[in-house]
């Protein structure tokens, strides 16, 4: 059976744990920064899990990550 291709941009935007979770940034970030309270701008860093109903389909982006 033929290896499968990661999908480019799906690998450098997300990682997987090693639990399998799978790990995304936040949007809004890289520009128009100057009207963003700076509370806003500092929790958009932290970044978060992707969805339960969208995991399946990201998964099969980057298999071997």
């Amino acid at each position: 059976m033929p290896k499968i291709k990661t999908n480019s941009g799906a690998a450098k935007r997300f990682k997987k744990t090693g639990t399998g979770k799978i790990k995304r940034s936040c949007a809004f970030t890289s520009h128009i920064l100057t009207h963003k309270t700076r509370k806003r701008k500092r929790n958009l860093r932290s970044g978060g899990f992707v969805a339960s109903t969208d995991h399946k389909n990201i998964a099969k982006l980057i298999p071997y990550i």
